[in-house]
Parts: C-alpha cells; structure tokens; sequence
C-alpha cells in the first residue's frame, strides 16, 4: 500500500490560469530583487497548463506589460488587435446596429486571444524565473495544523468507483508550504471549502455566475475579419440575462459563444441548446457559413462584482482571480484582473516572506494593494449594476442608468443577490412558456450549423479516467428525488452543457438519475445551479478533463 509523501515548499499555487501564473512570475521577480530565494510551486489540474483554460477572449492587454516589464509587447501570443467593435440587438430574424457602446463596453485598444495559448507563454516565463510548474496533478484537500492552512494534499489516485483501492492504488502527496494561493478558477472546489471554514463571505452578497458556451470555428476566408468583434443581446434570450459574442481571429478562425446569467427562473432554460438557436440568426448563420467546428467548451464566470468579493487571506493563504470573483461588470472582462490580483497577491507575500510573517496581520496588506490597483478601478463603479439585471432587462437598464450619474451607489445604496440555486423556479410556479417548449421546432441539430451536446463534447477532448469515484456527486438522493426531480423536472439535464446528467425513465414512469461523469468539462454549473440539497462538483483525477488547445 502506497502512503503519502510530504514535499515542502516556500510558496504552494494552486492553479496553472492567468492569475496563478502571474502570482509566481510577480512573486519571483520580487523575491529576486530582494536577494531572497524561495520555493516557488504550481500545481495545475490539467494535463498540461492551458488544457482547462476557457475565455472569450478579449483581452485588456496593459497589465501584461506590467507583469513582463523586460518582454517585448510583440512576443506574447496575442491574436489580432480589434479593428471593428459593434453592439447589435437582435430578433428572431432581424438585427439593429446599436449606434453607440454602453458604458464600459468598448474594446478599443484590445485585443482576441486564445487565453490556453497566453497561458502556455506565462508558464514558459514562468519557469524561466525558476518557478516549478508541475500539470496533471489534482489537489483535492486543504492541509491545516492548529486551525491554519499549511498546504493542500493531491487526491488518491488507483480507486474504485466506491473508493476502494485497486493494485495501483497511489496515496496523494502532502504539500506543505508557507503560503499557499488559491488560484482555482471559478468556483474553485478547494477556495470553497476555504471560504466556507473560516466565514470568508460574512456580510458578502451571495456571488452568482453566469454559463457561457463557446465554439471555435474555420471560416471560409472573408467571412469575418481579424480583429473583428461583435457583441449581441436579444434573441434567443427573453427573460434571461446575457449575450453573445464574435470575434474574428487571424487565420480566418472565429471564435464566438452565448453567456447566460444562472439568476433565470425557468427549470428548463438550456444554455447550450440556446447557443445554437442564437447560431441559426441570419447573422451568425452567414458568418458560419461554409466553415467548421474546431473546438467546444464551457465555462462559468463569477459576476457578483465587488460586493461578493470574500475575504482575500487568512493566516498563510490568499485567493486570487476568479476563485476570488474578480471580474467587471458589464464588459465580462476578468482576465486582466485575474492577472492585476496575482500581481498584488505577489508583492504581499514578498512583503511576508521579507518579515518571516504570514499571518492575517501581515496579509491584510492584499486588501490595501487591491484598493490602491486597476481592479478597484475597475470594480467599484460597477458595483450595483449586476444585481439590478436580477429583475428583468427593463430594471436592470433604469438600475444601470442611476449608477452611472451616481458613481455606481444607485439610488437605494447596495442592493443585494440572491444564489443562483435559489432562483429557480418550481415547474408548478413557471408560468410562462419553457425553454425546450418555445423553441421546440428549432432544436433539432444539423450536424452542420448545430449540434447537440454529445457532438460538441467530442470537440472538447474531453477525457476521465474510468476508474475513480464520481467526482459530482448527488448530496442527499432522497431529497434529489423528491425535489430536484419531481418538482423541478431534474434542471440538471437541461443546465449542464456537457450531458453528464440523464433522467431514464423505466417502464413504471419511475424517474432516476443518471451520471455520466466521463463528460464532464469541469464549468461547475451542477454545483451552482442545482436547487435543494444539490450537486457537489469536486477534482477528479489529475490530467482527466477537457484538452482544449485553442480556447
């Protein structure tokens, strides 16, 4: 039987994303500047860094050059520059150019990216700075002595799918640190547990999410320029808050996805499928035309905004990027924030490990840094407008209104959010037309413009291990049953973007649950949106997932 080792370290990151990467190559260039060396670690979950990494992305790309003052601007995998920045409104069959951008909107100056690749880069600095990146690992367990972090532990792996060990059975290795970041990425399952022990979120807005689905495709070349960038609202939406995106990428390749608030009512409503309604406008469809389907994903984004922000630290830990929530509303932009929290969350452990001090006392200076950054900047005038969106698009465009002549106080100060598990409505409380009903003649897939989700997963590489314990699981199944089931018509089946969750109905008209787990492309959505008692999304395997290379 195999037991676990124990490997120490100065500093343990968990998460191989924007933010994690630009803690270690901030940190490591501080503590070089310093004359300290330390133990730099990044653990991330993927098979390799960038495999989980899913955004847009359009990037707001001055950070950068603060994180690499010595790199030139000109190295760094960004795709194309934005030439044409449009808002349009759609319906069914029609579109309206909006004559002018929202506030907070624009994307002048930015540029598209495949964030996978971007990180790739970050992690080659990375290393160069001497920083010890090791992929494929999944950690699955927070490490304490006395009430305090001390590191986390990887998950075991050569088990059953009851938690048995088999011959290859291989305990996790215990990673000690002095410092460890959290760098999950949205609803990071470890930061939760984290949040959740030491009260993290006390006197917090509930953080809720959004789902977005993406495609990349390869276009016919003059189908779509480089740098050609359009955002949508309006159909197929009605009640639901979100949009879709376009963005033209160098080698005639177009990335483009539907992003939905998880705040809707209807128990039925199914981003994925509405993803390829919205693909059948004549917009897009002309976009599309004569081209292919690369690659898919999923993703969840934090937009509770700067009043779901936890606590940022507790003795020897930190939170950063969208583990911690940072993202600005409306412009969905959380990449150079992801990064401008990595880079605070640096200069503060550098400030600890030069006073040999990590506790809360030393660590608060992370709240100051964030304050005095481009994040604060960016978040606190927008810091009501989200929630008001919670009402329908009529209240949520008047609410946006008042916080811009305000200063994002509004005219009722803070306004509050509410989970997005409890948002949901019953089936028999639903009383306006269901999802799968109202588009019910346009959701058979063509294989060719639209797909259903088995075929899309194949485009996400998505892999697991078929040896393991489930790593969603059903929390209480009586009450799954009796509630998420019956009452609600299993939301799970409709929400999740991957099918890992199936109702099969036997020949008695008894419903049950079936999961799929080998499906799953780790957007979390389950453990967000699922009413009641719920689902509990946790590591699998390390390396199991998706094996995105474009996103």
């Amino acid at each position: 039987m195999s037991t676990a080792d124990t490997v120490s370290t100065d500093v343990l990151i968990i998460g191989g994303g924007p933010s994690g990467l630009a803690t270690a190559i901030h940190l490591a260039d501080l503590l070089k500047s310093a004359g300290l060396e330390r133990r730099i670690l990044l653990i991330e979950k993927g098979a390799s860094v960038g495999s989980h990494i899913l955004s847009g992305a359009v990037i707001k790309t001055d950070v950068f050059k603060s994180l690499l003052p010595d790199v030139d601007f000109a190295e760094i995998p960004f795709n194309a520059k934005v030439t044409k920045d449009a808002m349009m409104m759609l319906s069914e069959n029609g579109k309206i150019h909006v004559p002018f951008h929202p506030p907070y909107m624009s994307n002048k100056g930015n540029y598209t990216a495949s964030l996978g690749q971007i990180c790739r880069y970050l992690a080659k600095k990375a290393e160069e700075k001497g920083v010890e990146i090791y992929p494929g690992f999944a950690v699955s367990e927070i490490l304490y002595d006395n009430g305090k972090v001390i590191g986390a532990k990887t998950i075991d792996t050569g088990v059953d799918h009851h938690g048995n060990q088999l011959e290859n059975f291989q305990a996790g290795n215990r990673i000690e640190a002095k410092l460890t970041i959290f760098a999950e990425g949205t609803r990071g399952s470890l930061t939760k547990k984290l949040i959740q022990k030491f009260d993290l979120a006390k006197g917090k807005n509930e953080q809720i999410y959004s789902l977005g689905v993406k495609e990349l495709w390869s276009v016919p070349e003059g189908n779509i320029a480089p740098g050609e960038v359009y955002h949508t609202m309006g159909y197929p939406l009605r009640d639901e808050f979100g949009g879709g995106f376009v963005y033209g990428l160098n080698d005639n390749k177009v990335a483009l996805g539907l992003v939905v608030g998880l705040d809707y009512e209807d128990p039925t409503f199914d981003t994925h499928n509405a993803f390829q309604v919205w693909k059948t406008h004549p917009f897009i469809a002309n976009i599309l035309k004569g081209g292919k389907l690369v690659e898919y994903g999923a993703k969840t984004l934090p937009e509770g905004g700067w009043y779901s922000l936890p606590k940022l630290y507790v003795d020897n830990a930190m939170i950063v990027g969208d583990s911690a929530g940072f993202l600005a509303m409306p412009a969905l932009k959380g990449i150079h924030l992801g990064v401008a929290s990595g880079m605070q969350a640096a200069k503060t452990a550098a400030n600890a490990f030069s006073k040999n001090d990590f506790t809360e006392n030393t660590l608060k200076q992370y709240d100051d840094f964030i304050k005095d950054s481009l994040i604060y900047k960016d978040m606190y005038p927008t810091r009501n407008i989200r929630q008001g969106f919670a009402k329908g698009m009529v209240a949520g465009v008047l609410n946006f209104g008042t916080d811009l002549v305000t200063g994002g106080a509004g005219f009722v100060g803070k306004l509050k959010t509410e989970a997005d598990k409890d948002t949901t409505k019953k089936l028999s409380e639903y009383k306006k037309t269901l999802f799968h009903e109202r588009y019910k003649n346009k959701l058979e897939p063509d294989k060719v413009l639209t797909f259903d989700k088995a075929t899309d997963v194949y485009y996400s590489g998505v892999n697991h291990d078929e040896q393991q314990v489930a790593h969603v699981k059903v929390n209480n199944p009586q009450s799954f049953k009796t509630v998420n089931i019956e009452e609600y018509g299993a939301p799970c089946q409709y929400f999740c973007s991957s099918e890992v969750y199936e109702i099969h109905t036997d020949k008695n008209g008894n419903k049950e649950l079936r999961i799929h787990a080998e499906n799953c492309m780790h957007c979390k959505t389950c453990d967000i949106k699922s009413p009641g008692d719920g689902i509990t999304w946790s590591v699998p395997n390390g390396g199991n997932g998706p094996d995105w290379q474009n996103m």
